[in-house]
């Protein structure tokens, strides 16, 4: 089998589609569905700066009061800004109040205590799931008409409560962050920062709650409990506009079950090995425009969620009619996610104009049995991704927390397929009606990996006018109603593997020089319909396995 290499030459003269700035008129231009207008925080003529309350930019004096003294005064104003100037601001918890803008000056920098003391534990929501969490250094909750604006820089101080994978670091890396002190877990293979961070990691089955031990030994874990950096919470008129965001705790932005928000020109960073270290995530929430903006994180970059299992359900809020646009992606899980946590439901997501940069996966969508919720209506285009080490598009129904490239403590077996058919119920999660079109990928492992449930296929799927570069081609499982309209796959095996799935339409089909690109396997296949002048030999590059049924397979001239 030939292999296909873009030359460096071409690869370096494609011109992403997002690296022109959308302008705001744009934003609502070309969308699917009926997308209400975003409401815009707007401020009274009103502003102090932090300075005048106290504060000193050396960063060694923390300014806590001044922060708040600031917010307050402003707040009983009726609103306005808070000036941060060029300076080191230190500082513990942020706490808004409604109609307030904190504006960065170019040159400021917030950073956030190491002082785990400044952080209470409350009550909140992490993972989709209910939970207690030490409180996030900026918190928004129950307030309106807010803003975060300018050119200054955000920082966590995350490195001081992360615990770190031995296998993410160089050997000089990790000799370095071991003699700085903390403690290692049992095998040697973790670092955490204190004994309270590892306790909370020992007592806990999966994931982040610690849910081995009560509420009364909460406190000795605090360490543990993670915030995420900006937390956003039952508000709405938001406005994130210019700073850059980064070395966050848990994850970055996480506005959660909030409406009418403008994410904008913003740059989100986080170290590529920090845990959990996502860059936005948007949970359960409602009319969101998100354009603009540069992601390089540890974890998804632009990820949606609405909940987990039964804490999602029962919330039953979905994340809906929300805008993403010109957004470019380098280091991150995935570029545009939608998941796992997503039981509340997804509906009504226009992306386009995204360009991923090595990002681990570029289109993930992942979820699992006991989930339920249901994600329809997602609308992606115009979409440039480049050496993305697995799937350039990835749905996964067997998602068990796996990065898609794996960790020296994952395996593989873990989201393994389940064939035997499970009854369909609330649990079960459901993702239909997606349209992707558009999409240029060059450099990846795998093509495409589209893969339901057996009780529970993935329903009309379309992919339109694609181009992708791959060392595996494009493999279904699954699917019921997966139409592949001029779509290129450039692979060194089969273009195209279909099993156990039904009413796959493919025309337009095109490939390399594989003699037989296309495979058909399983016993429930059935209504596969090909083009005839898609093929030369169309007998014999279609090639089906001995489980499919007669007629199955059918191909119009």
């Amino acid at each position: 089998m030939k292999k296909y290499i873009i030359p460096i030459f071409l690869t370096l003269c494609i011109v992403p589609f997002g690296v022109f700035a959308q302008s705001d008129s744009a934003i609502y231009e070309g969308i699917e569905f009926d997308m209400p207008k975003v409401q815009e925080p707007v401020f009274a003529d009103y502003s102090v700066s932090i300075v005048d309350f106290g504060a000193v930019g050396d960063g060694l004096q923390k300014s806590t009061k001044a922060f708040a003294d600031a917010i307050d005064d402003v707040a009983a104003k009726g609103g306005g800004k808070v000036i941060v100037p060029r300076g080191i601001w230190l500082t513990g918890p942020i706490i808004f109040k409604s109609n307030i803008n904190l504006h960065l000056e170019e040159g400021a920098l917030i950073v956030f205590s190491r002082d785990f003391d400044d952080y209470p534990l409350i009550k909140t929501s992490f993972e989709g799931l209910n939970t207690v969490r030490c409180i996030s250094p900026i918190t928004a909750h129950e307030v309106e008409n807010i803003a975060i604006t300018g050119k200054g820089v955000i920082d966590g101080n995350g490195d001081a409560w992360r615990p770190v994978k031995k296998g993410k670091m160089t050997p000089g890396q990790w000799k370095k962050l071991v003699n700085s002190g903390g403690v290692l877990s049992e095998d040697g293979k973790i670092w955490f920062p204190s004994e309270g961070s590892k306790k909370g990691h020992d007592s806990s089955t999966n994931f982040n709650v610690p849910d081995l031990i009560g509420d009364e030994e909460l406190e000795s874990v605090k360490d543990f409990l993670r915030p995420v950096m900006v937390s956003i919470m039952k508000s709405k008129r938001i406005l994130l506009d210019g700073p850059t965001f980064q070395n966050s705790p848990a994850w970055n932005i996480h506005p959660l079950m909030s409406k009418h928000i403008t994410i904008r020109n913003l740059n989100v960073r986080n170290p590529w090995y920090s845990q959990n270290g996502d860059g936005l995530d948007l949970e359960s929430c409602k009319n969101v425009v998100i354009y603009n903006n540069t992601f390089d994180v540890g974890d998804d970059a632009i990820c949606f969620k609405s909940g987990k299992n039964k804490d999602g359900r029962d919330r039953g809020m979905p994340t809906e009619n929300v805008i993403v646009k010109n957004n470019t992606v380098y280091h991150g899980h995935g570029g545009f996610v939608i998941g796992s946590e997503m039981s509340g439901g997804v509906k009504n997501v226009h992306v386009s104009n995204c360009t991923f940069i090595g990002t681990d996966v570029g289109l993930r969508f992942k979820s699992t049995r006991g989930r339920g919720g249901v994600v329809e209506n997602i609308f992606i285009s115009n979409i440039d991704m480049i050496n993305i080490p697995t799937e350039s598009i990835r749905f996964n129904m067997f998602y068990s927390g796996n990065s898609p490239v794996l960790e020296e403590d994952q395996d593989a077996e873990d989201e393994s397929r389940d064939e035997k058919l499970e009854p369909v119920t609330e649990e079960t999660p459901s993702f239909r009606n997606i349209f992707m079109k558009n999409i240029r990928a060059t450099g990846s492992k795998k093509a495409a990996f589209f893969m339901g449930l057996p009780e529970m296929n993935l329903k009309n799927v379309q992919l339109e006018n694609a181009v992708l570069h791959a060392k595996e081609g494009i493999t279904a499982i699954d699917a019921d109603g997966l139409k592949l309209t001029n779509v290129k796959v450039l692979s060194e095996d089969e273009a195209l593997t279909i099993y156990n799935s039904k009413n796959i339409d493919v025309s337009g089909f095109s490939y390399g020089e594989n003699q037989n690109p296309v495979k058909v396997l399983g016993a429930k296949t059935s209504g596969v319909v090909f083009s005839k002048k898609d093929f030369s030999d169309a007998d014999n590059q279609i090639q089906q396995g001995n489980g499919v049924k007669k007629g199955a397979v059918k191909i119009k001239h």
